[in-house]
């Protein structure tokens, strides 16, 4: 058993997906600043050591792959038992993946929506048995700006992010009479190391693709350390919307994001308008 500090410690007790680079590290870093407690799970725990080492009582790295739904149990069992409680999930582990949708493969596909949509719901369902139990709590999706909107090359890691958006946006509402708050964060470009280090996976080109995805697998890796958004700007931000009294659904995070949220939801808006007798159209006539 551990001591009693880390049974009862002071402030929230976090738990971070993909804890070691990235909006991981950044939330974790500012849930430490704020004297929070920080579960920082990765799949290799060990590059999160210069974190434990700064903060041993309080950083506390965990083995984890997301997609390894036999493990999530347990892992979530045993920050229960060493702290007391999860005040916080937060499902941040991801990746990128570039090709256009007849590119992608179908275990691309299912790989990413592993990672992205399958983990994240078995994490969530594992904690919040533990949230309802105290009346309290969060649950942060790290989704995308593509999570809102799509383009070309993207297809296959927005759908990723639409179906954790979808399934979050019912979850919010589920669980709001239980005090839980649920935050889904749609952030732009930010200097992550998303896009750079090969760590963006393509898919094998076809070339009639090439002028629309061209752009797009060429362009992401070249913005890499140039990106204009600042990693721990977003999670002090998302420490803020977590801290307000009304936390909104979706937090979208740069001005890239925020003017693409904008725009989307405009041009939908007038599409919908468009064709709103055409839709309003195949009701059955009032009284049949």
């Amino acid at each position: 058993m551990g001591n009693t500090s880390e049974q009862h410690p002071a402030g929230r007790v976090w738990l971070v997906t993909g804890a070691n680079s990235g909006f991981g590290r950044a939330i974790a870093e500012a849930a430490l600043a704020a004297g929070d407690t920080v579960v920082a799970a990765a799949r290799r725990p060990g590059t999160l050591a210069d974190l434990a080492a700064a903060h041993p009582d309080r950083l506390f790295p965990v083995e984890l792959d997301v997609t390894d739904q036999e493990r999530i149990p347990a892992v979530v069992e045993e920050a229960v038992r060493r702290h007391g409680r999860i005040d916080v999930l937060v499902n941040n582990a991801g990746r990128g993946l570039i090709g256009a949708v007849e590119e992608s493969t179908d275990r691309e596909l299912r790989d990413l929506m592993e990672l992205h949509f399958f983990g994240p719901a078995a994490l969530t369902r594992a904690v919040l048995p533990h949230l309802r139990a105290r009346d309290s709590g969060a649950v942060v999706q790290m989704s995308s700006m593509g999570g809102r909107f799509s383009f070309p090359g993207v297809g296959a890691y927005s759908a990723t992010k639409f179906a954790l958006e979808g399934l979050s946006e019912a979850l919010a509402k589920e669980v709001a009479g239980f005090g839980i708050k649920v935050l889904i964060v749609e952030p732009g470009a930010f200097r992550t190391g998303f896009a750079g280090g090969g760590a963006l996976a393509h898919s094998a080109p076809i070339e009639a693709y090439e002028p629309v995805v061209a752009p797009v697998r060429t362009g992401l890796p070249d913005t890499d350390g140039k990106q204009p958004g600042d990693p721990a700007r977003a999670a002090e931000a998302i420490l803020a919307a977590l801290a307000a009294e009304r936390t909104p659904l979706r937090l979208a995070l740069g001005s890239d994001a925020v003017d693409g949220v904008l725009g989307t939801l405009e041009a939908a808006r007038q599409e919908a308008e468009e064709w709103a007798e055409v839709g309003r159209g195949t009701d059955f006539p009032a009284g049949e």
